[in-house]
């Protein structure tokens, strides 16, 4: 039984990702085609509501998300299938508001970024509900072991990544053309050293950020900018240079592998790191005071 549960588990993955694909691709003809001749790319008021109405959105689902599997891993779910089930129904939810969201057809980065999104709703939509049809024949711990392992699971992290490494490359390009001595495109090179992630702007070290998020495949609470600033905090604090680090991907490997990095920590660090700093006005940029 349990072979045959599992089994049933990764059952129809090539074709029901086709299937999902085809259907996106004409979702975003379809986005393409309503903003042609727009006079100017990547304004902040693209990013404001694209945030509003498709990023926004998708991160309270990835809370959602976490949140159900640490109380399936702790054990303080009383039916994981039901639970499982709401979750699927939760993604299918946040792909019908955020399928509908208008994007600027002169800002090509947002549209791939929402594109990437509701893929990885549909696949992370796909993914809990196997789980939840799987659950009576597995104990929590193989239930979880197997979910991280579908295929669904990984394509939906995957286009989760990659959607969110497009948005801060929107703001990259928004950034340069507030600021010409800002690059509007950043790839950091191999090993990209200490020396010179100091001399960076913030807008590149957060799509750095991203970058390296999304080249770990890792599926975190926390945005890129909390790990900027932690990258930040720990250099500056002297612990990269006592540890005889060089690098920037090795501080990041440290912090997250020890899971050092949390949602909130730029927000902390902002004022004291960051006063002087372009960004868009996008609201976790800009936490409300209490």
């Amino acid at each position: 039984m349990l072979v045959f549960a599992v089994g049933a588990f990764f059952y129809g993955v090539k074709i029901g990702s086709e299937k999902t694909e085809a259907k996106l691709v004409e979702n975003a003809k379809h986005l393409s085609g309503s903003g042609k001749g727009s006079p100017s790319a990547y304004q902040q008021q693209d990013l404001v509501s694209f945030y509003h109405t498709v990023f926004l959105p998708y991160r309270e689902f990835q809370n959602e998300w976490f949140d159900t599997i640490r109380k399936l891993s702790s054990g303080q779910l009383n039916d994981a299938g039901s639970a499982l089930k709401e979750l699927s129904g939760s993604a299918n939810q946040t792909y019908n508001e955020a399928e509908h969201a208008s994007v600027s057809a002169s800002s090509p980065l947002l549209e791939s970024a929402q594109l990437q999104l509701l893929k990885s709703l549909r696949m992370l939509s796909e993914a809990s509900q196997r789980a939840a049809g799987s659950s009576k024949e597995m104990a929590e711990a193989d239930l979880i072991k197997a979910l991280m392992k579908d295929a669904y699971y990984t394509d939906g992290v995957k286009y989760a990544l990659g959607g969110q490494q497009d948005y801060y490359g929107a703001m990259l390009k928004w950034s340069a053309s507030v600021n010409p001595d800002i690059p509007g495109e950043y790839e950091a090179s191999a090993g990209l050293n200490i020396a010179q992630w100091k001399t960076l702007p913030l807008t590149v070290k957060n799509k750095v950020a991203a970058d390296q998020l999304n080249a770990r495949k890792s599926l975190a609470p926390f945005y890129p900018q909390d790990l900027t600033s932690r990258v930040d905090e720990f250099i500056r604090s002297g612990q990269a240079g006592s540890m005889k680090m060089r690098t920037v991907d090795s501080v990041i490997d440290l912090l997250v592998k020890t899971e050092a990095v949390r949602a909130g920590d730029f927000g902390t660090s902002k004022a004291q790191l960051y006063p002087k700093e372009l960004l868009p006005q996008l609201p976790f940029f800009f936490p409300e005071k209490e």
